[in-house]
């Protein structure tokens, strides 16, 4: 024979009646019976016991200000420590009430605070209201979670699909380009090690890790503009003429034209990729290209991508040189035999250059 009485008693919301006075908790009982299951507690003990046991259960703690073993207001103590007040509603019913009773439930979290005597439809009114302001606000929290879990899904998504197009234009370059296959990886990797030095000995700049993340992103893209170089000069198996540089030098400006045709909005991720494909070749002294900055001038991420391209063109191979040794490589850039860079940006290689060639042997040459 089913249990019908057992699948009321689950299917109806409870109310905790806390009370040490069993005629002040039979009068609640009779007025919430027919439409809730009513748990009761003859002291602050036992309903701390019974809120614990079914914290997710309760739907309302109707609380007497003064009980024997815990009083109403050591109970909500607890509750309050437990983070318990702001899932489960409580109002406190007292005859003995004052001002700074009253001030003291509610700082703890008390819902409302009901007078003896009380009438039963005020008490029920107040009860079927609370309990629905805080069922609304449940179910506002569980939308906003399921939201934001939404939300996170399409931004890891968003992010899957910016790296598939990132690898997508710069494998462009490699496929064109006398550059090994693993340059662009490469000079990811090293610019991630050179940010986060640059963090630890500039933590001023600000950058978090999600800048971080988009700036070396954004690395990957530094040469797109060699597409637009004709192959000519790009293939050419030796080094280039005066006038063939000039033309070579105008991948910096073009890859901004490729950038500007992509944009979508303004973003940090779109300023990190133009910064780097303008400025990855300006110098310190303002003899780089293609507008001679100088100083400070130079974004931070252009001139991190800056110092690690040298590097790792130094240490590759090429048709018109062999590579160079990496401890040699490091000593070029730190003499300026490579052009100039910033003092904070060469502190910087010099930290991270350990990593740096670690993580250059790691990857090898293609």
């Amino acid at each position: 024979m089913m249990d019908t009485e057992g699948i009321k008693g689950e299917l109806m919301k409870k109310i905790l009646v806390a009370d040490d006075a069993e005629l002040n908790r039979e009068v609640l009982k009779t007025i919430f019976e027919e439409q809730f299951e009513v748990l009761e507690a003859e002291d602050g003990k036992q309903a701390w016991n019974i809120i614990c046991q079914r914290p997710k259960d309760i739907s309302l703690v109707l609380l007497d200000l003064m009980m024997p073993e815990m009083t109403g207001l050591q109970v909500m103590e607890k509750m309050r420590l437990g983070e318990m007040t702001d899932k489960i509603p409580v109002i406190m019913i007292t005859g003995e009430a004052t001002t700074e009773s009253d001030v003291k439930a509610y700082e703890l979290g008390a819902s409302d605070i009901i007078y003896k005597p009380f009438s039963r439809r005020v008490v029920m009114r107040r009860a079927l209201n609370i309990i629905e302001l805080y069922e609304q606000r449940a179910d506002i929290e569980k939308t906003l979670e399921e939201r934001t879990k939404e939300l996170e899904e399409m931004h890891k998504q968003a992010e899957k699909n910016n790296e598939f197009l990132i690898n997508a234009l710069s494998s462009v370059v490699e496929f064109r380009s006398l550059e090994s296959g693993s340059h662009i990886q490469r000079v990811q990797q090293f610019t991630k090690i050179m940010l986060k030095h640059w963090v630890a000995l500039y933590p001023e700049c600000g950058f978090n890790k999600n800048d971080i993340k988009q700036m070396v992103d954004a690395s990957a893209l530094h040469d797109i503009g060699k597409i637009g170089i004709s192959d000519e000069i790009l293939l050419k198996p030796g080094r280039l003429t005066k006038e063939e540089f000039e033309i070579m030098k105008t991948h910096t400006t073009i890859g901004c034209e490729i950038l500007e045709k992509f944009k979508l909005e303004e973003s940090d991720f779109y300023r990190y990729c133009y910064d780097i494909c303008r400025y990855h070749h300006e110098r310190d002294d303002g003899k780089g290209y293609p507008d001679h900055l100088a100083g400070d001038e130079i974004p931070v991420w252009a001139q991190v991508v800056s110092v690690v391209d040298v590097f790792d063109a130094l240490v590759s191979p090429r048709v018109y040189k062999a590579p160079f040794d990496v401890v040699e490589a490091c000593r070029m850039i730190r003499d300026g035999e490579c052009g100039t860079f910033s003092p904070r940006a060469l502190a910087c290689f010099e930290a991270a250059k350990f990593e740096i060639i670690k993580a250059s042997e790691e990857c090898g040459r293609e």
